[in-house]
């Protein structure tokens, strides 16, 4: 009876430690959702008034373009074909071999500007089974480069504490994130140096561009190597971009993968402490007492009646070890459970009662 009560007890307390791990896991959809509300209400109000008056003055460009030179609307939707699908091509070639090589490394890192798409069956077919073998090898390799830079930036950690007679030498999770995001931002900011100058974007653009790149959100609205046939006149160009995007790509995971599994180890210490406080409020817990009806005696479960313990065994144990108590044979059964009892008093008025074996 016992070990059942007790395996109820912890079964409650499992119960209440799952249903917190599902509050907490249904807290952070709650505050996904509303942070996805909040950033829609903040774009709706930066850019919705925008896009209106564009929109309106692109309208009557149209409508002035086309009554200026008689142009029917066919005509005009065959010149937008024209003209969008031509401005890839100021970049050169898109699918000579250095082309080819910028298409598949946007493909590997998923990066996915959509500057330039397969157009023929055979291109897709290998598109889609080449991204399946190269985002896992890709996701791997990247991985394992921000592992080892991260190695090495403990190590510089743990030197130049050592050096500054720091009394902790040791390289914490805190140390190796912020050294991580310090080298993230030297990368974004002298490449988008770099992009302000050979793209003759501005600063903030070219700053933009690098933070949407070595994130892997990839918009496409600023797009590198587009300009000038730069794919094939400035291979150097070409390389420094490719290295940019690699680089970057493998310091800014190993920012990003030290933030998730920071937050994975709080969440697993959440979880084991939850369940160490289960297990200790189980062992803390004093199923045995007097208030229970149920005790631990000499290696057996026994019931609490007023004030004598009693098992389903033939002989009883007592508080004053006679081993008669609970017997049905005994003649003065019911004075065991008065409080006015005297073990003397029964002691010279029956011979039913049995002395424990010690």
């Amino acid at each position: 009876m016992l070990i059942e009560r007790q395996d109820t007890f912890f079964g409650l307390l499992l119960h209440c430690t799952m249903k917190r791990q599902n509050v907490r896991t249904l807290s952070l959809v709650v505050c996904t959702f509303t942070y996805l509300l909040i950033g829609a209400a903040v774009f709706d109000s930066l850019e919705s008034e925008t896009e209106s008056r564009r929109w309106e003055f692109l309208t009557t460009l149209k409508d002035n373009f086309i009554k200026k030179y008689n142009v029917t609307a066919e005509d005009y939707r065959m010149m937008e074909i024209v003209i969008i699908e031509n401005k890839p091509h100021k970049a050169g070639p898109q699918w000579k071999f250095a082309g080819a090589f910028y298409f598949a490394t946007v493909v590997l890192a998923m990066i996915g500007y959509g500057h330039s798409t397969p157009v023929t069956v055979g291109g897709k077919a290998f598109c889609m089974a080449y991204a399946m073998v190269g985002i896992p090898l890709g996701l791997v390799m990247f991985q394992s480069i921000g592992e080892r830079l991260n190695k090495f930036a403990s190590v510089i950690i743990k030197r130049a504490k050592t050096y500054l007679r720091c009394s902790q030498t040791e390289a914490t999770e805190m140390n190796l994130m912020l050294a991580t995001g310090m080298l993230s931002s030297i990368i974004i900011t002298t490449g988008a140096a770099v992009f302000s100058r050979y793209e003759g974007w501005s600063y903030f653009d070219s700053f933009y561009y690098c933070f949407v790149t070595l994130t892997t959100i990839g918009f496409g609205d600023y797009v590198a190597l587009q300009n000038d046939q730069a794919l094939m006149n400035k291979p150097g160009y070409v390389a420094l971009s490719l290295v940019f995007i690699l680089f970057g790509l493998a310091v800014v995971a190993a920012s990003i993968n030290l933030l998730v599994l920071r937050f994975m180890t709080m969440n697993a210490e959440d979880m084991r402490r939850e369940e160490e406080d289960a297990k200790q409020m189980v062992a803390a817990s004093k199923p045995l007492t007097f208030q229970e009806p149920y005790h631990m005696v000499n290696g057996q479960f026994v019931e609490m009646r007023g004030n004598y313990y009693y098992s389903d065994t033939e002989e009883q144990t007592s508080i004053c070890s006679c081993t008669c108590l609970g017997s049905r044979t005994c003649p003065n059964h019911k004075a065991f459970l008065e409080s006015e009892y005297r073990p003397t008093d029964i002691i010279t008025s029956t011979f039913c009662l049995k002395r424990a074996s010690v």
